[in-house]
């Protein structure tokens, strides 16, 4: 009696070029369909991962993410379409991926990957692929990765440019070693703040993916101690060496973090929908002293494309320009001070408060959370 084949007819139909290739092969394409990887994060870069990981044969997929479908996902997002709006984006994710392959396995996650369940959930898939956007999250996914011992395919997208990494395989460095410390909040900006050019996570998404399945068949050099930067505008490629650190307090010789820990706290990130600072101010009480026609200036320090967008009709001084035009500005009235989402207009109040203004608040939230509570006829972005 002949032995039941390693693939099914219609898998030996399906990865019929891979299975032509010496270095996948057969024995190959099994390892593929026995691994199993965990993508955090379904939008730009979990998209294009999650879809050519399915397309190639990865036998089981686990995807996390607790937000739901807006229409600003779907310029870069491709793994979400219109009629998708609304819903929680594992869900759709995990139908677009059975589309392109019905022969896997699709775990859905739905909820934030924290501190709390990020062990148990990561301990459960052979690599972990990041697909974050935000510093909390990358330093939570390197962690868990070094603890668990996964190789951590990393990558991050801003405006134009591009980086991708592997971090945690043994000897190799992680996350920290090439970031100790996360930069101040509000430094640098996120996506939504800054922009993205959409195409740019699919390039990313696909190094971080090819790098995955290379691990999975043993084939090939990948990324670990090297960091690989694109600058999509001049479509150039750059790479720079990356070596462990031996006094990391994670993957160091003698680590000091043996669990997760508060990586809001760590990386100083702010509560959503809650006050920063003292000198926060609810869109709910700015409405009724605008309501009031109460005396102020409302300072917006976004860029002048974003002004374009949507506005409160304030006077636009965009951060980077304030601390060379704070003369402009009234100081014997009340400043509320706004940006996208409450982070900058932050930095604005402190700089503010240290040259002599009294009197400054900040709008909790932006103009994204006015939008949101008080007038949805402002365009969010």
């Amino acid at each position: 009696m002949s032995e039941k084949p390693l693939l099914a007819r219609e898998e030996t139909a399906r990865y019929a070029r891979h299975l032509t290739l010496p270095e996948v092969g057969t024995d190959g394409q099994v390892k593929l369909k026995s691994a199993s990887v965990l993508i955090v994060g379904t939008g730009g870069l979990g998209s294009p991962v999650s879809l050519y990981l399915a397309a190639a044969g990865v036998g089981r997929l686990g995807i996390v993410d607790f937000d739901r479908v807006e229409y600003s996902n779907l310029q870069r997002q491709i793994i979400h379409g219109s009629d998708d709006v609304g819903r929680p984006k594992v869900q759709s994710a995990a139908e677009s991926i059975r589309r392109v392959n019905p022969l896997i396995e699709v775990d859905q996650h739905d909820e934030a990957f924290t501190s709390a369940n990020a062990m148990r959930i990561g301990a459960e898939y052979d690599i972990i692929i990041d697909g974050t956007d935000n510093f909390a999250t990358r330093y939570l996914v390197n962690d868990v990765c070094v603890l668990l011992g996964k190789p951590n395919c990393y990558g991050s997208i801003f405006r134009f440019e591009g980086q991708a990494s592997v971090f945690g395989l043994p000897g190799g460095p992680c996350y920290r070693c090439l970031y100790p410390k996360p930069p101040d909040p509000g430094m640098i900006p996120n996506c939504a703040e800054g922009g993205v050019l959409g195409i740019l996570p699919g390039i990313v998404g696909t190094i971080q993916a090819t790098e995955a399945i290379k691990l999975i068949l043993g084939i090939g050099a990948s990324l670990s101690g090297r960091l690989l930067l694109l600058d999509a505008l001049e479509m150039k490629f750059r790479e720079l060496k990356v070596s462990r650190d031996p006094k990391c307090p994670v993957c160091g010789d003698q680590p000091t973090i043996t669990a997760p820990i508060d990586y809001d706290q760590f990386c100083g990130t702010p509560k959503q929908d809650t006050a920063q600072s003292p000198w926060d101010i609810e869109p709910t009480e700015l409405k009724r002293r605008m309501d009031a026609a109460e005396p102020m200036t409302i300072l917006d320090v976004r860029q002048q494309h974003e002004y374009e967008i949507c506005n409160l009709g304030g006077t636009l001084i965009p951060l980077d320009e304030l601390p060379t035009r704070t003369d402009e500005l009234d100081r014997s009235l009340p400043i509320i001070v706004h940006c996208k989402m409450g982070l900058r207009s932050a930095k604005a109040v402190q700089l503010l408060r240290d040259a002599g203004f009294t009197d400054v608040s900040n709008l909790n939230g932006g103009i994204n959370r006015w939008s949101k509570q008080i007038d949805s006829s402002v365009p969010t972005y």
